[in-house]
């Protein structure tokens, strides 16, 4: 097994273009994009401006603990969506960064279904930029497929270890 993969800014939006193109590829139309935060902020906001349809965020937190950040906890939703349409779409997209156990995946199809579900005219379908092999969840969409199940360094982590002094 790999212990780590680091990928750079340019790879990651290189990443999330061709998510939207093997999304294109398959001739889906959707048209809500629910990307899940943190992780997949930035993904899904670049995938609902490429495909020009509403953003809303799903607040999930999963990996918790003092100075750990690579410990999985217990999954804590928000209690609702942000959104800025008075309703959700028909037919959605769920993005996240990556597919690497499965649960926020599977959990927040859960809790939009039950909370959304009588908009959807259509099962929801999600995607990523990277599933690895250990997950239990298969995403609809995704770049890469990682077999060894390395941990994914994204670029942004290096903001979780500074604070505002250090930018001084």
């Amino acid at each position: 097994m790999s212990k780590d993969l680091y990928v750079t800014w340019d790879e990651y939006f290189k990443k999330i273009e061709g998510l939207a193109k093997i999304i294109h590829s398959d001739g889906w139309d959707f048209n809500q994009v629910v990307c899940i935060a943190k992780g997949g902020m930035c993904v899904g906001d670049i995938i609902s401006r490429i495909y020009d349809v509403p953003l809303a965020i799903l607040s999930a937190e999963s990996y918790k603990g003092e100075g750990i950040k690579n410990k999985r906890g217990g999954i804590t939703f928000s209690r609702d969506l942000t959104k800025t349409t008075p309703n959700l779409g028909s037919k959605v997209l769920v993005i996240d960064d990556l597919a690497d156990s499965g649960i926020t995946l599977e959990k927040s199809i859960e809790w939009l279904e039950r909370s959304y579900g009588f908009y959807f005219s259509e099962p929801v379908k999600t995607g990523v930029l990277f599933y690895k092999s250990v997950s239990n969840f298969k995403p609809n969409y995704y770049v890469d497929y990682l077999d060894d199940s390395p941990w994914i360094h994204m670029p942004y982590e290096k903001y979780e270890t500074i604070s505002p002094a250090d930018l001084r």
